[in-house]
């Protein structure tokens, strides 16, 4: 299968930019898609540079995170300062720097991505690759390794096929047939029994108490849902039950929010079809912090000292139902 002529331009651009005498560090906001992405990064850069690490700006909670990183053996590690001086240059790959604090510290050689562009946040780098249109970045960095004609091993398939599968939810959510294309020839050389046990490691036990409190306080509005869980161990509670809601029949959007640390944040799932949820985040919490997302997913974070000691639970559902309390309903 051939690649785009896109992507032969942007390998072209990377090449030269490599040396034998470089450490190369690959930063990511880990979840299957970027993780697989850093692997098949990680698979470009080997042999041509002297070192090569992968570290992570969140905390790694979720079991199909953990059980990813286990049975495919991705060597990601915590980004502090330690690790970050042990390296002199840097990629990101399915983020983008003003997507977190953390990573717009850096300066990039290399960006790859497919989330949407913000016309007020240009990311600048000598090679900068984003692909709003892509339903993973596993599948820009499998064309990547075609177009450079790296047969993937057995683990770096699994993870780049599991990355896409992912992040497309199965192909529910939006992709495009790069990303079929690249699902069937990473086929050839994954291992499927092992994307099988990473799937089936989907929650911990101690996680069914939030879907209790999640039930309690579930709310409509509209075609929409909205469940505040107060204080949770991980915000990626919040994802697994926002994921959930979006199963229930007549239900087009929802949105899961509660509080990590000092920190509100809130995740939006949407059916891609009557609501942008991307934007619609942006718009209703892009002044007091950072939101957006995809047309279908998206992530909203707010300090809690932004609030001005409104109640967080409230302060959500105002902003959902446009300042009309009336405007929900409990389930």
């Amino acid at each position: 299968m051939g690649v785009s002529k896109l992507t032969d331009e942007k390998v072209q651009a990377l090449l030269p930019l490599l040396a034998k005498d470089q450490r190369w560090l690959i930063v990511i906001n880990a979840d299957p898609d970027s993780m697989g992405a850093a692997l098949g990064l990680k698979a470009i850069l080997s042999r041509r540079v002297l070192d090569i690490g992968i570290g992570h700006v969140n905390e790694i909670k979720r079991p199909d995170n953990l059980a990813m990183i286990r049975y495919l053996r991705v060597p990601t590690r915590k980004l502090i300062p330690n690790l970050i001086a042990q390296y002199d240059h840097f990629a990101l790959v399915d983020s983008q720097p003003h997507h977190h604090p953390e990573l717009a510290k850096l300066n990039y050689t290399v960006v790859i991505d497919h989330h949407p562009i913000s016309a007020d946040k240009p990311v600048v780098a000598p090679v900068v690759d984003i692909r709003p249109k892509y339903g993973a970045t596993c599948t820009m960095l499998t064309e990547y390794i075609q177009r450079m004609q790296i047969r993937p091993p057995k683990l770096l398939a699994s993870a780049l096929l599991y990355g896409i599968k992912a992040d497309t939810l199965n192909f529910q959510r939006k992709f495009i047939d790069a990303d079929i294309n690249a699902f069937k020839y990473l086929s050839k050389y994954a291992d499927h029994a092992l994307i099988t046990r990473i799937v089936r490691s989907e929650y911990h036990l101690e996680w069914m108490r939030y879907f209790s409190r999640a039930f309690y306080n579930l709310r409509r509005i509209g075609t929409g849902l909205t469940a505040h869980l107060g204080k949770v161990a991980s915000p990626d509670i919040l994802v697994v039950v926002a994921d959930f809601f979006m199963r229930v029949h007549s239900i087009s959007w929802d949105a899961v929010s509660g509080i990590s640390g000092d920190t509100l944040i809130v995740i939006f799932r949407g059916d891609g079809i009557r609501k942008d949820i991307g934007k619609f985040a942006a718009t209703l919490f892009g002044d007091i912090g950072s939101a957006g997302g995809h047309k279908g997913a998206a992530r909203a974070e707010i300090p809690l000292s932004a609030l001005d000691g409104k109640d967080p639970e409230m302060y959500v559902l105002k902003k959902l139902s446009r300042g009309k309390t009336s405007g929900f309903q409990r389930i």
